[in-house]
């Protein structure tokens, strides 16, 4: 029988990626549509295969394993080191290639500095930024116009998802989360469970009882 744990446990890193399930561009479209009734246009046709081309010439390139739930859009896994992966959604609208990725959950404390940090972070980032959803979770966005969609610029885009998701795992946890990390930490002592992939935080957590290796 499992032990069930009363608190949030931000190191797990199970928390469900829910990413945008429409196309960004079609709001756009009503207004850039000369003839609503007349359709895209062929050069909006084959700016969207291109796209469509290169982002899977990207992910098959990259090795990374990949959905398509629907025409012109596709979910990746990033795999990482701080953070187990990172769900990202890239989607080819009629004008505009689009990606989406989840980083992390609404901050448990310290709302401010959290905040501040990623605004801070999105001056010095390229092709994506942080944005927050209205619960306050965090994502990484991009968007390009079709025609910048080559495979190497999709490849570059994957990367900054990877280095700013990934790479900031850690600075977010602590930002936000260092209560649940103490908690956590607490806890698998208690337990006589490692605490090994806690050594990141040991500055966090040096008080408490040393935990198994």
């Amino acid at each position: 029988m499992s032990t069930t744990v009363t608190y949030d446990r931000p190191m797990a890193d199970v928390y469900p990626a829910a990413v945008p399930d429409e196309d960004p561009d079609q709001h756009v479209d009503q207004h850039l549509d000369a003839d609503p009734g007349s359709g895209p246009a062929r050069g909006t046709d084959d700016a969207s295969a291109r796209a469509r081309r290169s982002v899977e010439q990207a992910l098959r390139e990259a090795e990374l394993p990949w959905e398509s739930p629907r025409p012109g859009t596709y979910v990746t896994q990033l795999p990482g080191t701080r953070k187990l992966s990172t769900t990202c959604q890239l989607i080819v609208g009629t004008h505009t290639l689009s990606l989406n990725a989840f980083v992390v959950r609404r901050p448990d404390e310290n709302h401010e500095s959290f905040y501040r940090w990623l605004l801070e972070r999105n001056l010095r980032l390229y092709g994506v930024s942080y944005a927050v959803d209205r619960l306050g979770d965090v994502y990484l966005t991009g968007r390009l116009p079709l025609a910048a969609a080559t495979p190497a610029e999709v490849d570059r885009l994957l990367g900054a998802v990877v280095e700013n998701a990934d790479g900031s795992f850690n600075v977010l946890l602590e930002l936000g989360f260092a209560t649940a990390i103490r908690k956590e930490y607490a806890w698998r002592v208690s337990r006589g469970e490692s605490t090994r992939n806690l050594d990141a935080f040991s500055h966090l957590t040096r008080d408490g009882q040393a935990g198994p290796a």
